[in-house]
């Protein structure tokens, strides 16, 4: 009997898994998660899983639960003797702490990894990590998808007339807005930030000519906004025309939401691998169900995944 495919979802995810189910034309396999009186979680799988192909959607943004709800769910279908048990995590949590950078540090985003890993998962598919290096913590394929393409495909949609520069919030980002530049064949601009503290930007350059364009700021996590809303500042300041960004992941912590409203920002584009806890005017979120839907349709027909990458 071949194996038949199977998408499940953990409860961070399930706004973003019918999405997927209703892309893939097919059910979504019921978990049901049930809670201890003091909090400890047991997710149940509803129905027989033996032998078939499983695609676990679930993101691990914080509470840790979130995380430790998908180790679970692996953990499960493990046992149930599910073939193949694919975790599908739109936005991996902990990147951020990819290397050890001063003493006596963890490097997390390594140590969830391992935990995927023991836990029972057979391959990850995931979008926009940190930094791409994370691929090679993971001893299973890792399916690294972007962003990139439903970002372009909204700006020549709704856009087509701007004078496009994109631009990199930070050094480290050079990469990525590269990407978009060379998509599109514009300039690029850097933004150089130095921080004497975690979410706190103190001090920014600015490398390239900014007067009279419309600035795309490219990231892939937008957390406080504090480095986003003061390259906006700085670029309108320099006789920017307008100044969006798009960031695949809004994690917007803190104030992010007042220092959004309160910036120099047209508009903040957004992907929906991380739900909006508020809604602004200035936020647009554009969903990534059926990116991740092709892709899971690809990897359980052993099709190519690159071909989604612009």
């Amino acid at each position: 009997m071949l194996p038949q495919i199977k998408v499940l979802s953990g409860s961070s995810g399930r706004y973003l898994t019918q999405e997927i189910v209703a892309a893939l034309n097919m059910p979504l396999t019921e978990v049901q998660l049930d809670r201890f009186s003091d909090g400890e979680m047991q997710p149940i799988i509803c129905e027989s899983v033996r032998g078939d192909a499983l695609f676990l959607v679930q993101s691990t943004y914080s509470p840790a639960d979130n995380l430790l709800e998908l180790l679970l769910m692996i953990d499960a279908a493990k046992r149930a003797s599910a073939a193949y048990i694919t975790a599908v995590i739109p936005y991996y949590g902990y990147a951020r702490q990819d290397r050890k950078d001063k003493s006596r540090v963890p490097i997390s985003s390594k140590l969830i990894a391992n935990l995927l890993t023991t836990a029972g998962a057979s391959r990850l598919i995931t979008m926009d990590l940190h930094t791409p290096q994370i691929q090679g913590f993971f001893d299973i394929p890792v399916d690294h998808l972007s962003a990139a393409a439903i970002f372009l495909s909204y700006l020549k949609e709704h856009l087509p007339n701007k004078n496009f520069v994109f631009a990199a919030p930070d050094v480290g980002g050079t990469k990525r807005a590269r990407t978009f530049a060379k998509a599109l064949n514009t300039e690029l601009v850097i933004f150089d930030k130095r921080r004497d503290r975690p979410n706190e930007v103190s001090d920014m350059n600015v490398i390239g000519t900014v007067a009279n364009k419309d600035i795309i700021l490219i990231d892939d996590i937008i957390d406080t906004g504090g480095t986003i809303c003061k390259a906006a500042t700085i670029a309108m300041e320099r006789g920017a025309n307008s100044v969006r960004a798009m960031i695949t992941h809004p994690v917007l912590s803190g104030k992010a939401y007042d220092n959004i409203n309160a910036s120099a920002l047209t508009e903040l584009i957004v992907c929906n691998t991380i739900p909006l806890q508020q809604q602004s005017d200035k936020i647009k979120q554009l969903s990534v169900a059926t990116l991740f839907a092709t892709a899971i349709r690809n990897v359980f027909e052993h099709r190519s995944v690159s071909i989604l990458s612009i």
